[in-house]
């Protein structure tokens, strides 16, 4: 059990059909469907540890990510006693071929549309979609 939070990053990359990307996680997040992300590294922006994690998942080199999004992820806590505070960005511009990069951590990603993520979905990437379609920028304040 941690003694206090951790600062998680997610990011929803959005294509030309306004799809998002989402992967199907292997180890620590199975069998849950999620957003690109991961944990900031001290010295990190919240772009920088967004475009190092696209590129390090997926092969994407993503633009100008925004910040749209922060959520305070307590069923995290109740599930497995880590609370992380995930900051959520957007990016819609991307160049680059998508790739499975981590094949160890994920199955493989896939464009969907957000409306219609398959389940069972990651608690903080499931917030962040949300957060997305509503237009808020907090959860669980």
């Amino acid at each position: 059990m941690t003694t206090t939070p951790m600062v998680g990053i997610g990011i929803i990359v959005v294509n030309e059909q306004n799809q998002i990307l989402i992967g199907k996680r292997k180890n620590s997040h199975a069998p849950y469907y999620s957003i690109p992300g991961g944990h900031m590294e001290i010295g990190e922006t919240f772009s920088q540890c967004a475009i190092r994690e696209v590129e390090e998942e997926t092969g994407l080199i993503i633009d100008n990510p925004t910040v749209i999004a922060v959520t305070n992820n307590l069923d995290t806590y109740n599930e497995c006693g880590k609370h992380y505070i995930s900051v959520t960005l957007l990016a819609t511009s991307y160049h680059g071929e998508l790739q499975l990069r981590e094949p160890d951590k994920c199955e493989g990603w896939q464009w969907v549309e957000p409306h219609n993520v398959p389940s069972p979905q990651f608690d903080a990437s499931e917030q962040a979609i949300q957060c997305y379609l509503e237009n808020r920028f907090c959860i669980n304040e």
